[in-house]
């Protein structure tokens, strides 16, 4: 059956995180998509036939989504049962089946963006170098603002603990030092990653980003620690706080302004798409919930029992512990050279052969973090006797628009003229 009969589709039945997507064609470019299994993880490919199936001539060796849709929705909801079947269908394969067409639906829209890149010759939204720069000036002045309020805040508090001598709220300063402190580290990472070294860091910086974000989530899981032990050791010897009322006016009000003002950076530091930016933003919320955890276990311990102001400190010191060290596991993983998930691979092997009509095969499609951005590698396979300037560039034009791709760093592309040969990399 011709090519522009069918589309591919992913199901994605679990979390598969493979390395490898291939397809293997023959020359005259029909096409037979591989069924990749895993155990413990599995998902297949499905190719799913159109209406009509006379291709057009135009560019018939593309695949085209103009005749693919997907099946007619029920009452607003994809589900293609019957009218006897809908009463033996449980809530939890009815939620399954809901998020297959979800996801069908998010990897149509990435087929589209992949057409339109092939159509216009770059990626729509794609911000324009003038608009690169304004966003870099702003993503700086968020920076600048978050550190400056910081060191403000920070000797607000100081004053807050003095006058009130609260486990919590001196655990809530305390992590404002360390927010002056992880402050710099990440306004450090962001200013090496704008001054490139073409000899010393040939393909940038941009790893220093992760990096530099655990090292931030690494401090304040520490803090958290150490006000962990010291709110156990106030519990053991039964040791509470006292405060007149002006100290206790005073506590309320610095440590609700303090709150109010870090609501505010939440958000605004929320609207950026840079990395180190939003661990502001995370930042941010995180010193909500303290603040407001510190100020309302002060309270309550003046108010009634000496005991709710260490549980609070313990409280406070239990998420910080937790929230940092998700944080670390996930800039870890973007470190290690993690496989992109399927249906980034199928964006990316559709892009690849529409790129061009002398592709016979697709050898193989990887895409893997190494920072923020994931690296790609792709084998193609040209006719035998196709000259060396043609199949360049052909290989350059794909490694341009694969570029492109905002989640794409760098892409390498591998020409060859067979795809029988043993893997060319050694892997370890």
């Amino acid at each position: 059956m011709p090519l522009n009969s069918y589309i591919f589709f992913l199901f994605l039945t679990t979390s598969p995180r493979n390395t490898f997507f291939g397809i293997r064609t023959h020359s005259d470019r029909i096409m037979a998509t591989e069924h990749i299994t895993r155990t413990g993880d599995e998902y297949n490919v499905e190719l799913l036939p159109s209406d009509d199936d006379a291709p057009s001539l135009e560019s018939s060796w593309r695949l085209n989504l103009d005749a693919f849709q997907l099946p007619s929705s029920t009452g607003g909801r994809h589900d293609g049962r019957t009218r006897f079947s809908r009463y033996f269908r449980t809530p939890r394969k009815e939620r399954r089946v809901s998020e297959y067409y979800k996801k069908q639906e998010r990897l149509l829209e990435g087929f589209n963006e992949m057409e339109t890149i092939h159509e216009n010759g770059f990626a729509s939204g794609v911000p324009t170098e003038e608009e690169m720069k304004k966003l870099a000036k702003s993503e700086r002045l968020a920076v600048h603002i978050s550190n400056a309020t910081n060191l403000v805040l920070f000797v607000a508090k100081v004053y807050a603990s003095m006058e009130s001598r609260s486990m919590a709220v001196i655990a809530s300063t305390l992590d404002s030092l360390l927010d002056l402190l992880s402050g710099f580290i990440l306004w450090f990472t962001a200013n090496a990653m704008r001054k490139p070294n073409q000899f010393h860091y040939p393909i940038g910086k941009r790893r220093m980003q992760p990096v530099g974000i655990i090292v931030f989530a690494s401090v304040m899981a520490t803090l958290g620690l150490q006000v962990l032990l010291e709110s156990g050791r106030q519990l053991v010897a039964k040791s509470g706080i006292h405060m007149n009322s002006t100290e206790e006016k005073w506590m309320i009000g610095i440590m609700v302004s303090v709150t109010i003002v870090k609501f505010l950076l939440m958000l605004y530091c929320r609207g950026f798409q840079n990395e180190i930016v939003r661990a502001y933003a995370q930042d941010h919320l995180f010193d909500v919930v303290t603040n407001s955890i510190g100020l309302a276990t002060a309270v309550l311990a003046v108010k009634f029992y000496w005991w709710i102001d260490p549980t609070g400190a313990i409280l406070i010191a239990l998420y910080t512990i937790a929230t940092w060290a998700r944080t670390v596991l996930e800039n870890v993983h973007s470190l290690i050279g993690r496989s992109a998930p399927p249906d980034f691979l199928a964006k990316l092997t559709f892009l690849i052969w529409n790129h061009h009509e002398q592709i016979k095969h697709i050898d193989t499609v990887r895409a893997y973090t190494f920072g923020s951005h994931y690296f790609v590698e792709v084998d193609i396979v040209l006719p035998e006797d196709m000259r060396l300037q043609e199949a360049h560039n052909i290989g350059e034009t794909l490694q341009e628009k694969l570029e492109q791709l905002a989640e794409v760093e760098r892409a390498f592309v591998h020409i060859d003229f067979e795809f029988t040969h043993r893997p060319e990399h050694k892997c370890n």
